[in-house]
């Protein structure tokens, strides 16, 4: 049986970790070196982190701060934000990331995930998506979430699994922070049409929520930022619901 993934996200602006509703009304959530390193030692499967300002201020990830997060964790650990070419890619990989998260730059440029794929492997790319419910489809958004660019989603995540994307990272733009529950129709729509994982993303408000991610709609992993952040919801009892209703997880050991 496949074994399903708990991911905390920690979205990062000037250094600190934020978290906000609909990619809107940031606030602080702490350091994120210190959370991190929490992450990992509470059994978190895998670590996201996203530099969610990098894009929109034309500038690179922040380099050194992924550098110090690698040194702390023993999980695998996904970077994004601002990478737009092969090379900022093998910059990230060799500073301690294990796959990077690609948004803005492979709608401006899709061939960058068969580059990405050929160089480094499909397992290092993740083709993240925000997606906005737009009428009776899903609008695929770039540039942290402030350009609609009229794609539709559905199909885009078709493209990039055809390219060589190893992972979709898809996140519901209607369903950020606000703790409603995660939106299980677009990911079961999703689920039929690739066969890659899909990290269910935005809208986790407690424990359930993450169970029907996986039971309702197929997802592969959950990733959730707040209500870990804030201690709503602990991985433990996470995994230990998880388990109780027949999914498979990695074992907490701690």
């Amino acid at each position: 049986m496949l074994t399903r993934r708990i991911i905390p996200c920690l979205d990062i602006k000037n250094g600190r970790t934020v978290k906000g509703v609909n990619f809107e009304g940031l606030r602080d959530a702490g350091d994120p070196v210190e959370l991190a390193k929490r992450y990992s030692e509470e059994g978190a499967d895998e670590l996201v982190f996203l530099d969610i300002t990098a894009t929109l201020e034309k500038r690179k990830t922040l380099k050194d701060l992924v550098v110090k997060i690698a040194r702390e964790i023993n999980i695998p650990f996904t970077v994004g934000g601002g990478i737009k070419t092969i090379d900022e890619i093998e910059e990230l990989l060799k500073s301690g990331a294990d796959k990077v998260s690609l948004n803005s730059s492979i709608v401006k440029n899709p061939d960058l995930i068969n580059e990405g794929s050929r160089n480094f492997g499909a397992q290092a790319i993740v083709a993240a998506v925000d997606a906005k419910k737009t009428g009776n489809s899903w609008h695929v958004f770039i540039k942290g979430g402030t350009e609609d660019t009229g794609m539709d989603a559905l199909e885009w995540m078709q493209e990039v699994e055809r390219r060589g994307a190893g992972e979709i990272l898809l996140t519901s733009m209607d369903r950020d922070g606000t703790k409603a529950g995660f939106d299980l129709d677009l990911l079961e729509k999703v689920n039929k049409l690739v066969r890659i994982p899909v990290i269910a993303s935005g809208g986790a408000g407690n424990i359930q929520h993450c169970v029907d991610a996986v039971l309702k709609a197929d997802a592969d992993a959950v990733l959730a930022a707040s209500i870990f952040h804030f201690r709503e919801v602990e991985i433990k009892d996470l995994k230990n619901e998880m388990l109780k209703n027949g999914i498979e997880v990695r074992p907490y050991l701690n």
